[in-house]
């Protein structure tokens, strides 16, 4: 029996990518974010410092699984980006855990969001947001600058009634997002419109322009993305039933060309009731004439 490396990588490969390997993965997963849960809810006691036991083999299991991984798949592990941040956040937690970095520990609690990934509902939301991201990028921008322009307006308007909402341009910035997520901005507005009655005016239209338009736009390009994801999967489907109906067609002409192949030979000489066999049809039909 082979025992080269070649041979053993290539066993790993295969237990590593095995269903049942991946799911066992998931499920530590999860339970390792139930535990962090926890150690947050129990402070001190016996429980503690059984979660702490559970805590550390956890950690433990997911250190021979990326090493596991790593032997099996080599430089290509680091193609995958969901490895490259399994390994991240596991190489995070190893850090000792004490001081300031003792928080860097929870953070194996984002290995749950690998979920995304198994999940084929969830997965096909992430790709969507994915590809989704340059039309967010350009709706971003332009929200970025509606805000500025309205930041700036409202600052030389009301800078001077309502210093506490609007006093420079940090102060009205953080005003104006909180008048764009609708949180108490009819104290706001009646702050202000209690010196300057046509203040409303401003801020309807900012509200109608940022809150009902600019911010829609960020789910109007999702749900686009979305929909490009849900075009192009049926495309490969639609695809791939072509290439296997082409594919049956070809076989079935094979067949029928074999046994076209077969009758002719049959007629032109053989011994009558001998069929062609399958090494005779795979070699080429070209006649061979006698040595003089």
């Amino acid at each position: 029996m082979p025992v080269g490396g070649g041979t053993i990588r290539a066993r790993l490969r295969v237990l590593v990518e095995h269903i049942l390997f991946q799911r066992v993965v998931l499920g530590v997963i999860i339970a390792n974010a139930v535990v962090l849960g926890l150690e947050t809810s129990i402070v001190d006691g016996p429980v503690d410092d059984v979660l702490q036991v559970v805590d550390d083999v956890m950690l433990w299991f997911f250190v021979t699984e990326i090493a596991l991984r790593l032997t099996a798949h080599g430089f290509r592990f680091f193609r995958d980006p969901w490895s490259v941040f399994d390994l991240l956040v596991v190489g995070i937690a190893l850090i000792p855990a004490t001081g300031p970095l003792s928080v860097l520990r929870a953070l194996r609690v984002l290995r749950v969001l690998r979920l995304a990934d198994s999940v084929p509902a969830m997965k096909r939301v992430v790709n969507g947001l994915v590809a989704a991201v340059p039309g967010m990028g350009s709706v971003g921008a332009l929200l970025v600058l509606v805000m500025y322009v309205s930041v700036v307006v409202a600052t030389n308007l009301y800078g001077g009634i309502a210093e506490e909402h609007f006093g420079d341009l940090g102060t009205t910035a953080f005003t104006l997002f909180q008048v764009m997520t609708g949180e108490a901005w009819p104290d706001i507005a009646a702050d202000v419109m209690a010196v300057e009655p046509s203040a409303w005016i401003f801020f309807v239209v900012f509200i109608l322009v940022v809150s009902f338009a600019v911010l829609n736009l960020f789910i109007a390009v999702v749900v686009s993305g979305m929909e490009s994801i849900d075009d192009l999967a049926e495309h490969e489907e639609k695809n791939d039933a072509e290439v296997m109906d082409e594919l049956r067609a070809i076989r079935a002409q094979l067949v029928a060309l074999q046994a076209e192949l077969a009758a002719s030979r049959t007629a032109g000489g053989d011994t009558p009731g001998e069929a062609a066999t399958p090494d005779d049809l795979a070699q080429p039909w070209v006649a061979v004439p006698e040595k003089p």
